[in-house]
């Protein structure tokens, strides 16, 4: 499962980085992004690449919130079978955390690419009004089968895409699963983990102290 991650860049680096052509929000940098709260997403509208806010934790108009979505199933799920084809999105992000346990005590962990390299999540998003009018705009992170860095802890991670790959993610000509399943492989460079303070165990938290290296002997806490 993916729980958390930040997007700790300017908006200069994230336009460069994926070719935006138009941001329809007030954007500010994330460091501790977790599910139902808004975060930042890549569609493509009319030719054009869009930077726009939705909530975490996709929402179909008659079914349940899913934050993830694991590809090897999404084919089989109505829930994402139309959403495949025609509503794909680009997570940017920065960081991925987790919890390290050793023995009975855990730390807070931050898993980053190169030197805080901005990459992109393929994602799944929905968008329909409620019996009052009220848009709900939603997505979900597609996960895939964990690398070798990541299987610490968890078996699945986040699909990290490249710059070729996220060009056909995008790409609304590109449809069926069998064509999208080639993108979506597990990430094969190298990660960074390092310790970051357990607050960012707490949703209030997101500031820039949780990206932020820690002494190991104070990033310790309680293992639940």
């Amino acid at each position: 499962m993916c729980r958390r991650f930040s997007l700790s860049a300017a908006l200069e680096e994230v336009n460069e980085r994926f070719q935006i052509n138009r941001v329809m929000y007030y954007y500010k940098s994330r460091y501790n992004i977790s599910p139902t709260q808004t975060m930042p997403v890549i569609i493509q509208q009319q030719g054009e690449r869009v930077l726009d806010e939705y909530r975490w934790g996709l929402v179909p108009y008659w079914g349940k919130n899913s934050v993830n979505a694991d590809i090897t199933t999404v084919d089989q799920n109505p829930t994402y079978r139309k959403a495949i084809d025609r509503r794909r999105c680009v997570i940017p992000c920065n960081g991925l955390y987790y919890w390290r346990t050793v023995g009975k005590r855990s730390y807070a962990v931050r898993t980053m690419i190169g030197d805080n390299e901005i990459f992109g999540m393929a994602g799944l998003y929905e968008t329909w009004r409620d019996a009052r009018g009220n848009e709900m705009r939603t997505c979900t992170v597609l996960m895939t089968e964990a690398n070798e860095a990541i299987r610490e802890f968890e078996t699945r991670m986040p699909a990290i895409l490249s710059e070729d790959q996220v060009n056909k993610w995008l790409d609304p000509e590109l449809q069926g699963i069998q064509s999208l399943y080639s993108l979506l492989n597990p990430y094969r460079g190298q990660m960074r983990i390092y310790p970051v303070t357990p607050l960012v165990a707490d949703d209030s938290h997101d500031h820039q102290q949780c990206i932020e290296e820690m002494d190991l002997k104070l990033a310790w806490v309680k293992s639940l």
